[in-house]
């Protein structure tokens, strides 16, 4: 079967869900287009962000490494973080490397696409914008903080946030892959500053609620403070729902394992809890509720498990 013939995956996220998802999805016979946020202005990404003028590269890093069919010490490699005393410190090689080719060729596009051939990456990574975006939220209390790493620490309840500088115009080759897809996922990822970021590019939002494809929510598995404490499955989908002015999604994957309590105790601090999936909640809000036991442990950090979730992503597809 060749690539034009291949079902056509779109998946939109950014931060740590979206490549722990890709690296499952990639083992199948599917066309993935990964589009990722450019809102990110924390860490190396913010740095060079600042420095160089040039749109933040961490999460577009980590979908080109999760995609990639290289050899692990390649990827490791690109993924590598520099610890030093110099300016140096805190870097990532892929990052640098991500940052030079934009200067090369003064498009931030073109050098994703330099650095998938590079990778022998199996898909397609588009930013959802071709420039840099700045991630703002307006709190319940009326006042608005700006910086996607600032959001989450503002101690206060998000009522919305929203892209500056408008209008944001998204790479036409990000359009054409929603046009194009048979199924849109949404997630895993922070709701706030990793999946609605992508969304509120206005074309991409629109092309996103008018496409036919079926469309998947992928919730995430705790809570994250300063995002969506206390938040349900359904206030999740809510909340996308009243950023994009209607309902627009068929089905959301939700787990239905529980997490053991030592794990739990460990995200005490952090105040993260198991996210309740509101099943009649979702079902009168018109959804098809997917559970499974969709959680992984590494290191006592709870991730989706990539190749259940990836299977279950498949099956959905053909259906």
């Amino acid at each position: 079967m060749t690539k034009t013939e291949l079902p056509k995956v779109v998946i939109i996220g950014g931060g740590t869900g979206l490549p722990v998802l890709l690296r499952g999805l990639k083992k199948y016979p599917v066309d993935i287009a990964a589009i990722v946020t450019v809102a990110d202005d924390g860490g190396s990404s913010g740095r060079l962000r600042d420095s160089l003028q040039v749109p933040p590269p961490g999460d577009v890093r980590n979908v080109l490494a999760a995609l990639s069919e290289v050899e692990p010490l390649i990827e490791q490699m690109f993924q590598h973080r520099f610890n030093t005393t110099n300016e140096l410190s805190g870097h990532s090689l892929g990052n640098l490397i991500i940052a030079a080719l934009t200067s090369i060729t003064g498009d931030f596009g073109h050098a994703i696409q330099e650095m998938s051939r590079v990778l022998n990456v199996k898909g397609t990574v588009l930013p959802a914008a071709n420039q840099s975006v700045v991630l703002n939220a307006e709190m319940d209390d009326g006042t608005v903080v700006s910086g996607e790493s600032k959001i989450p620490f503002s101690g206060k309840k998000i009522k919305r946030v929203f892209l500056t500088p408008e209008p944001v115009q998204p790479l036409w080759e990000t359009v054409k892959a929603v046009q194009d897809a048979d199924l849109i996922v949404m997630g895993p990822g922070s709701l706030y500053t990793s999946i609605l970021p992508n969304l509120l590019v206005p074309q991409i939002g629109k092309e996103v609620c008018k496409s036919q494809a079926k469309k998947l929510y992928v919730c995430n598995i705790m809570t994250q403070a300063g995002e969506t404490l206390h938040y349900t499955a359904s206030d999740h989908v809510k909340a996308i729902y009243d950023h994009l002015d209607q309902p627009f999604i068929d089905a959301i994957l939700v787990n239905n394992e529980p997490v053991p309590q030592e794990i739990q105790s460990r995200y005490d601090e952090e105040l993260a809890k198991p996210v309740v999936f509101d099943v009649d909640a979702l079902q009168n809000m018109g959804l098809d509720v997917i559970f499974d036991e969709v959680i992984s442990y590494k290191n006592g950090v709870i991730r989706h498990n990539t190749e259940r979730v990836a299977e279950i992503i498949y099956n959905f597809l053909q259906k």
